[in-house]
């Protein structure tokens, strides 16, 4: 027998309300004692049946109007039903008016809390769990009236940019804007800004929990620092004796966090219930070949409700390089979140604009930042070799190396025929050691007598700058590193590979070349291309192409 298209929505929003916590009774017979939250069918009221009501303790303090799901419904029409059920009289209760009330099909969902300043409603993922809505009542005032009460900002060890961006976010939570974007140029301090407004929230608005979202484990790492090390100016205490931060290592998020540090990738295989393929958030969402696999296999499937992550676990969500983690599969983790979305970047694009509403909070360029002082200039060399612009030839009986690419294992064979190479097979399937010979010698010659030709010590010995080198492979910066440590004529110290596939520690690697003398060179592929901070940086030497212009700006700011 077929379902009348009324009985369906009804049976999957019965679904959602389950899933999320809830009791679900018919009016004839109501057992409070049955859970915390109890939504009751068809309840009476001096203003007709309301589809649902919903008890928290007994207390009736929510209704939902329920649609069947067609084409042309807009949810935003339905809310003066929705409004009269809230504020009518329901049978047997002498009740105050409810305030929290959605509309939903069971596919989309809208709500509002009609205690906030000036109610609006907004798109939810899912009904909240009966426990949140126990604990909105107890605290008396909801985020939104909290999030007027915001002091004013104690300015102290802030830059103008930096002023600007706190004053004007806190602004545009007042006004109840749920997404907002933060432009500021690599270098300019975007973690140390966005670590004083979760401090406020955290403090004045009294928030939960927040989320800072990154897309790779070293960002991570690296923002669980920043966090560790930032002490407010009106406490002597560091933030991490003042609030609980996790970085997550697992799905398990600790119910006392009140910051939680997570990549995109893990909050994502959370969400699906998945385990993550370690590799996974060492990749950059530009290059992963992770993101490529499940895209590819369309494994891409949408992410579900979760009871052990409601919709309301986070109240704010701050997605650093948020250029990046804004799309494919990474939109819906955003979208299930009933949370306010904050956006750092140094280099939006329209995508990245749209979906932050145009909200842009603060911008602060790469230029402007020169200007104060905060970033550097720049100069481009070019070094241009006749293979790596037209690619070569390797003639019919040449004796040649061939290369396992994973165990480098090399075999000794003679070339059956000519065969030509592109300049884009250039080491990938092709290795020439003399173009990066030619390279890392023009590199070398122009650092001593072009670039930086008075670093000489007293001793009349060179002082390389710190440098970093991004290559296109693994395989590939092996190469990079033998050449470069014959051709200046080093140790093993002097050049070393940072990526996650070696087996030192790269934290170990990455934390010598910020803070000591060697390595004064380092080769990475991807590992800290974008957000690392390496003050000692001087020179950047790319000797790969770079497939997006955004992520070729993060990689130059590595410098700035």
């Amino acid at each position: 027998m077929n379902q009348n298209p009324e009985q369906i929505a009804r049976d999957v929003i019965d679904d959602l309300l389950q899933q999320a916590g809830w009791v679900i009774q018919s009016k004839a017979k109501i057992d409070f004692s049955a859970g915390l939250g109890i939504a009751v069918r068809e309840y009476q009221t001096d203003a007709g049946p309301a589809d649902y009501v919903l008890f928290i303790n007994r207390k009736p303090v929510g209704i939902i109007e329920a649609k069947r799901e067609e084409e042309g419904v807009n949810l935003t029409t339905v809310e003066e039903q929705s409004v009269r059920y809230a504020n009518a009289k329901l049978k047997y209760l002498n009740n105050e008016p409810l305030v929290y009330v959605y509309e939903t099909t069971g596919t989309v969902t809208r709500f509002t809390d009609y205690s906030d300043p000036k109610p609006r409603s907004r798109a939810v993922f899912a009904f909240h769990k009966p426990e949140t809505m126990a604990e909105w009542i107890r605290n008396g005032r909801s985020l939104r009236n909290r999030l007027q009460d915001f002091p004013a900002l104690d300015e102290t060890g802030l830059r103008p940019a930096q002023i600007k961006a706190v004053v004007n976010l806190e602004e545009s939570f007042k006004n109840n804007r749920p997404r907002a974007l933060i432009q500021m140029a690599t270098g300019a301090g975007k973690t140390f800004t966005a670590i004083t407004f979760i401090y406020r929230l955290l403090k004045f608005a009294r928030a939960k929990r927040i989320l800072f979202l990154v897309d790779t484990r070293n960002l991570g790492e690296q923002a669980e620092q920043e966090f560790m090390n930032f002490r407010p100016n009106d406490d002597n205490r560091k933030f991490t004796e003042l609030y609980n931060v996790q970085r997550l290592n697992s799905s398990y998020i600790a119910s006392d966090s009140q910051v939680c540090i997570s990549t995109i990738q893990r909050l994502y295989s959370v969400l699906k219930g998945e385990e993550l393929d370690e590799s996974a958030e060492s990749d950059n969402p530009n290059e992963s070949t992770w993101l490529q696999q499940k895209l590819k296999e369309q494994k891409a499937v949408p992410v579900e409700y979760t009871a052990k992550v409601p919709i309301e676990q986070f109240d704010f969500v701050v997605i650093d390089e948020c250029h990046r983690s804004i799309y494919n599969l990474w939109k819906q983790v955003l979208d299930y979140f009933d949370a306010f979305l904050i956006g750092l970047t140094a280099t939006p694009d329209k995508r990245t604009f749209g979906f932050f509403n145009e909200n842009v909070v603060s911008e602060y360029t790469y230029e402007q930042s020169v200007v104060d002082g905060v970033n550097v200039p720049y100069d481009v060399y070019t070094i241009e070799t006749e293979i790596s612009k037209n690619g070569g030839l390797i003639k019919a009986g040449w004796h040649i190396d061939y290369r396992d690419k994973a165990t480098r294992k090399t075999r000794w064979q003679q070339v059956d025929e000519d065969t030509e190479y592109k300049k884009n097979d250039l080491d990938k399937s092709v290795v020439n050691p003399s173009q990066i010979r030619t390279v890392i010698r023009q590199f070398r010659k122009a650092l001593m007598e072009e670039i930086y030709p008075n670093r000489y010590d007293e001793n009349g010995q060179y002082e390389v700058p710190k440098t970093l080198i991004f290559a296109k492979t693994d395989s590939h910066a092996d190469d990079i590193i033998n050449i470069v440590r014959e051709e200046f004529n080093e140790s093993n110290d002097f050049c070393k590979k940072v990526t996650y596939k070696i087996d030192e520690d790269p934290k170990s690697v990455l934390n010598r070349f910020r803070n000591q003398y060697y390595p004064r060179i380092a080769v990475t592929v991807d590992m800290i291309a974008t957000g690392t901070d390496v003050k000692a940086l001087e020179v950047l030497l790319f000797m790969r192409d770079v497939r997006s212009a955004n992520y070729f700006e993060q990689m130059k700011g590595r410098g700035t």
